[in-house]
């Protein structure tokens, strides 16, 4: 019997562990990847895929569901994580290295894990990326009419032990899960150079991996690898339940890291998400980067990063609702900038296309195109590659950049697990303002600003004209400064609500100036404009970044 809401969003499927664990569901949704796989790209019979996951609650279980189908659809070798342990970046990393027909990502990113928790399947195609909508409607439209699935009757695959093994006909390759990916990262960046800076006690670091998959990279990385302290990677242990924790990098939910660099002890700190894309970074005292500023640091920085030194930048985007510092950037260096919808995709489309190189989202995700993911671990060396050649500390090299292209304020309010109803209402009420804006054209609000335009955002692919419609209502001031609204699609269950506010400043005077109280009056307007109280009766939000 086929399952309704077998939807995958922006980032897979996700759902409950305990929907998950419904008899014949986990089997439903795989077995109808691996078909829409074979209509939309031909047989996978022979066919590599790469499989693996954040180590979060019911991973062993569908992992094995995961092997003993893939065996009966004849493929022909899956390569495993030891323990069925990969990040995301390496799994995409892997994908391309081995030239794979893609992969399947057992994760729900930086969601809670555990029993009654989250849990996700997400499918990347063989360029390494998340799968497009085409891909993920097909799956949708197979899981609404399967009747069957095949699946070969075998004992459990031993995934502990490094090393081939067989299913039926197929190979499974266990391999070691950080291997392929510190090998690409020294082809990135400069071990030695980074080893002696960090080795010689001349930066502190404190990295929190949130009891998630960044840890076994994390810990191999920077302490093996680069010398640092023993102890400055903690949390590196992935936990099935991600320790009781949210293994999201902000300043809510990692805030024992914000509390140890609050001490002044460490000169570099970060945090990583359950799966290791995302990332948070912190300077000494607590100095917060914002993920807009980090993208945007990394693009005027790049000659100290170097492969990016080596080879240049062909272009810089970031996700709409991102605040638009890197726009600054690109402008001044000449570079060519692209503004897409929220979906790693869409800047996986314009880096095959060869436009691209540095890209960034608000939600603490950073990239490039030496994979198709963004890359938490890869942001960090990032970092600290600029304060190796700078000699500058995160603040420092903040300020610098605040001199030179001015700063963005930007702050996002999560409010989660609202209830769908009000949530949808909430964004008719937009739509409506969208569709007639007329009382609020040419109207002084309280906080000065005025109306320039209004809104929901629509983005055209340049590389194949596919269209993305509703991707969030946007209110753009006449100063520059934006509110935008949008539902995000990463959640389990309910609606998250997102509001974004971003507002230029050019006061060196200002610059050091607290980012809530900068934003103070666009917020209030923000609630006001939404009436974003009065349809879900929240007073304040879950989470403030």
């Amino acid at each position: 019997t086929p399952f309704e809401g077998q939807k995958p969003g922006t980032s897979g499927l996700r759902k409950k562990v305990t929907v998950f664990q419904q008899t014949n569901y986990t089997e439903n949704f795989v077995a109808a990847t691996l078909l829409a796989v074979e209509e939309l790209e031909g047989s996978i019979e022979g066919a590599t895929l790469v499989v693996g996951g954040d180590g979060r609650y019911f991973l062993p279980e569908a992992l094995q569901i995961i092997l003993k189908m893939s065996a009966a659809q004849k493929v022909g070798r899956v390569i495993v994580g030891q323990n069925g342990l990969l990040s995301t970046p390496a799994v995409s990393a892997i994908i391309r290295k081995r030239q794979t027909r893609g992969g399947i990502i057992l994760t729900a990113s930086h969601n809670p894990g555990g029993p009654t928790e989250d849990f996700g399947i997400k499918y990347n195609i063989a360029n390494g990326g998340p799968a497009p909508g085409s891909v993920t409607n097909k799956i949708y439209e197979i899981t609404q009419k399967l009747t069957e699935y095949s699946i070969v009757a075998c004992d459990d695959v031993d995934i502990a032990t490094l090393g081939e093994k067989t299913v039926g006909d197929m190979v499974v390759e266990v391999v070691d899960p950080v291997s392929d990916y510190l090998e690409l990262m020294k082809t990135l960046f400069d071990f030695p150079k980074l080893k002696e800076f960090v080795s010689s006690g001349k930066v502190a670091l404190h990295l929190d991996c949130l009891s998630g998959i960044a840890g076994p990279y994390a810990h191999r990385i920077f302490v093996t690898e680069l010398g640092a302290a023993a102890d400055a990677v903690v949390n590196h242990i992935p936990l099935p339940d991600f320790g009781g924790g949210h293994p999201d990098p902000n300043l809510v939910y990692a805030h024992n890291l914000v509390k140890a660099m609050a001490t002044g002890k460490y000169d570099f700190g970060a945090a990583f998400d359950g799966d290791a894309d995302r990332n948070m970074i912190l300077g000494k005292n607590g100095f917060f980067v914002t993920p807009s500023d980090s993208v945007a640091v990394l693009a005027a920085q790049h000659k100290h990063i170097p492969y990016l030194a080596r080879d240049g930048l062909r272009g810089v985007s970031r996700s709409m609702p991102t605040g638009s510092a890197l726009d600054r950037v690109a402008d001044k260096q000449g570079l060519e900038f692209f503004e897409v919808p929220t979906g790693w995709k869409f800047f996986g489309n314009l880096m095959d296309a060869d436009r691209l190189t540095l890209c960034g989202e608000e939600s603490f995700g950073t990239g490039s195109s030496h994979i198709r993911e963004k890359d938490g671990v890869w942001a960090a060396l990032c970092w600290l590659s600029i304060m190796a050649a700078t000699s500058l500390s995160i603040e420092d090299i903040m300020m610098k950049h605040w001199t030179e292209y001015g700063r963005n304020f930007f702050t996002r309010y999560d409010y989660e697990t609202v209830s769908s109803e009000s949530a949808n209402a909430m964004m008719a009420h937009l739509q409506a303002l969208v569709q007639d804006p007329s009382s609020l054209m040419g109207v002084e609000f309280e906080s000065g600003h005025k109306l320039a335009s209004l809104d929901e955002f629509e983005y055209t692919d340049p590389t194949n004209n596919e269209v993305t419609s509703k991707q969030g209502i946007r209110f753009v001031f006449t100063d520059n400064s934006r509110i935008i609204f949008r539902l995000s699609g990463t959640g389990s269950s309910g609606a998250t609500i997102r509001m974004y506010v971003d507002s230029y400043i050019n006061d060196p005077a200002k610059y050091a100036t607290d980012a809530q109280d900068a934003l103070r009056p666009l917020v209030q307007l923000a609630l006001k404009l939404s009436k974003l109280t009065e349809f879900t009766g929240r007073e304040a939000p879950t989470v403030i970044t």
